[in-house]
């Protein structure tokens, strides 16, 4: 065959694959976006959030959702494209027109190099810089918007050490008769009220300043109550104090720079080193599971003889079979925290399966010379 009319098929084929991959990732990722931004709606509707902040907070969480789904969009739409032009015969028509297994499979190993490629990208990079920047922003969120946000006649639960009661606010923000329960200090539990305040910034935390009131103490060895009395107040509203453990940065915050050091400020992030060796294996093996799923949703679509009502149990075994190494590799993934020694098993898992279903599907061809069009006249027969 003149090699423009197997790059027009080629063409072709990728031109499918590429539509549905776009449909079918896009549909996938607002469903999964939909329902995890369920968990942030409290955090808008009590705390007063305006749909920007929830749009730009769980917007930086889609990254980590595409690397998620990528692979296995990818196997989907393999599987459905290459099934359907089985069952309309397209793929019957072009082996007797000569083409081989290798040139049938071309397009869909070029989009999971695309997919792969894409894969790293967001594994390497974006992914880790997305989800710092969602920490960051939620906890500024927790720490210094949520104390802003307090709402008239009722209790506002700034943490778990730290109440405060509003009994009205004006359109100005002032407040009126404040009642502040602050035991952020185990030693030092305070009740202050006031008759009015204002909400301020202390250093880049948020604070109240207080007008006319008075603050109770309760003297742990005297028992005696002792009152304060004041004109003007300052009290630091930030969730935490300067007896609290530093937030650690979760593992996959760390950069791809970070992972390969051995600097203290990494040892200092409180994980452990199996920990990191675990997520610097796995963003490189995570995207390499794409060319093992289109492997074997070319071997369950490409191989075996064609039938008219539809062969369902190749495609079911492969539908199953990634079922099953998607469960492998996150169970590997949590054993090699524990067991070091399974860390090699991240690149058999990602790697081996894509091997055997290529390995096992090509290998005719490059055994004995391929017959085309022998093989079409089989399929052909009834």
């Amino acid at each position: 065959m003149k090699p423009s009319r197997i790059s027009g098929i080629d063409r072709y084929i990728f031109r499918q694959l590429a539509l549905a991959l776009l449909a079918v990732t896009t549909g996938l990722l607002a469903l999964i976006w939909l329902t995890q931004s369920l968990r942030f709606v409290d955090t808008v509707v009590n705390r007063g959030l305006s749909v920007g902040v929830f749009l730009k907070l769980t917007g930086l969480l889609i990254p980590n959702f595409i690397e998620v789904i990528l692979p296995i969009t990818c196997f989907v739409v393999v599987q459905f494209v290459y099934q359907r032009l089985s069952s309309d015969r397209e793929l019957t028509v072009m082996r007797a027109a000569g083409l081989s297994q290798t040139t049938l499979a071309r397009p869909a190993i070029a989009l999971a190099a695309m997919c792969a490629v894409m894969g790293f990208v967001l594994s390497l990079w974006l992914v880790p810089a997305s989800f710092t920047a969602f920490r960051q922003y939620q906890f500024e969120i927790r720490n210094r918007l949520a104390a802003f946000m307090l709402q008239e006649g009722v209790f506002n639960s700034i943490s778990d050490s730290l109440t405060i009661f509003v009994r009205a606010r004006d359109p100005d923000g002032t407040l009126h008769g404040l009642l502040i329960d602050d035991a952020r200090q185990p030693n030092n539990h305070a009740t202050t009220v006031a008759e009015m305040g204002k909400l301020v910034g202390l250093s880049g935390s948020p604070g109240v300043l207080l007008i006319n009131g008075n603050r109770q103490e309760l003297d742990p060895k005297t028992g005696r109550l002792n009152v304060l009395s004041f004109s003007e107040n300052t009290i630091d509203l930030s969730q935490h104090d300067s007896s609290a453990e530093p937030r650690f940065r979760d593992v996959g915050e760390l950069s791809m720079a970070e992972l390969l050091s051995d600097q203290p400020d990494v040892a200092a992030l409180g994980r452990q080193t199996e920990r990191i060796r675990v997520e610097l294996n796995r963003r490189f093996t995570a995207p390499l599971t794409t060319f093992s799923f289109v492997a074997i949703a070319l071997f369950a679509t490409l191989t075996g003889r064609f039938q008219r009502q539809g062969g369902m149990i190749r495609p079911v075994l492969a539908v199953l079979t990634v079922v099953a190494l998607l469960a492998i590799g996150l169970a590997l993934t949590n054993l090699a925290v524990r067991i070091p020694a399974m860390i090699p098993l991240l690149w058999v898992h990602a790697v081996l399966p894509g091997v055997i279903a290529m390995g096992w599907m090509l290998a005719p061809e490059f055994i004995t010379p391929a017959n085309h069009s022998s093989f079409a006249t089989s399929s052909e027969r009834t």
